[in-house]
């Protein structure tokens, strides 16, 4: 994980701050504080934001790019519990227990994340209303995802599992910043619905044929989000 400057035209700290739910309901004195102390560090594909086994220093939103949140064991094997993509916050469950992670942060591609420190997090917790009041949502909103993960993927065929990771990537309060065009490859699609890459990419094309997507070079459009949804329950 490195700092380095930002790009002209690229998204900013600022923007995913202002574009944040909670963000805006704060106090003057609150967003100030926010502004001053969140810093920015670019995370190379492949690279580790966090490791399983870190001490908790911050809470992230991600500016730009896509992660990915994961559990490794000894001998190698890992499940990829959901896709972080832009305008996404996390990490605030470590944080308020207080004890080192219990999972990984990977980079999926080339993604630029907001750090903002466990102390600035603790005093809006403490001071600002709205902020716990947010808190309390994003964990009920990440809990019922979660459950329903574990249920599709002991319940649901490939391309069930495939479209929700899909729609996982547009949960309006979890990850409300992304773009019906998904810069993204098949190959990540597949660790974020946690089957194979073959598996994934016929499920992609049958996905496309009943026209719910388009796969591009580079990238998958979403065509229709709502048919996309009723593919994946919820």
């Amino acid at each position: 994980m490195r700092r380095s400057p930002t790009p002209a035209h690229a998204p900013t700290t600022d923007s995913l701050l202002e574009g944040s739910a909670w963000f805006p309901a704060l106090g003057p004195e609150a967003r100030a504080r926010v502004r001053e102390e969140t810093r920015e560090a670019q995370v190379p594909a492949g690279a580790a934001l966090c490791r399983m086994g870190d001490a908790p220093q911050h809470w992230y939103g991600t500016v730009e790019g896509l992660l990915k949140w994961s559990v490794s064991s000894a001998d190698g094997r890992s499940v990829t519990l959901g896709g972080l993509s832009v305008g996404s916050w996390y990490g605030e469950g470590t944080l308020l227990r207080g004890v080192a992670r219990t999972a990984d942060v990977i980079a999926l591609r080339d993604s630029r994340v907001a750090l903002m420190p466990a102390e600035v997090f603790e005093w809006l917790r403490v001071h600002e209303r709205s902020f716990g009041e947010f808190l309390l949502r994003q964990i009920n909103e990440r809990m019922h995802w979660f459950l329903g993960n574990f249920a599709a993927h002991h319940l649901l065929d490939t391309d069930s599992n495939v479209a929700r990771a899909l729609v996982g990537l547009f949960h309006p309060w979890l990850h409300p910043g992304s773009d019906p065009h998904l810069q993204v490859s098949q190959e990540e699609i597949a660790h974020l619905s946690g089957v194979s890459r073959q598996r994934c990419n016929a499920a992609l094309k049958r996905l496309a044929a009943d026209g719910l997507i388009e796969i591009e070079y580079g990238g998958i459009t979403v065509t229709d989000l709502a048919g996309l949804r009723r593919r994946a329950p919820d």
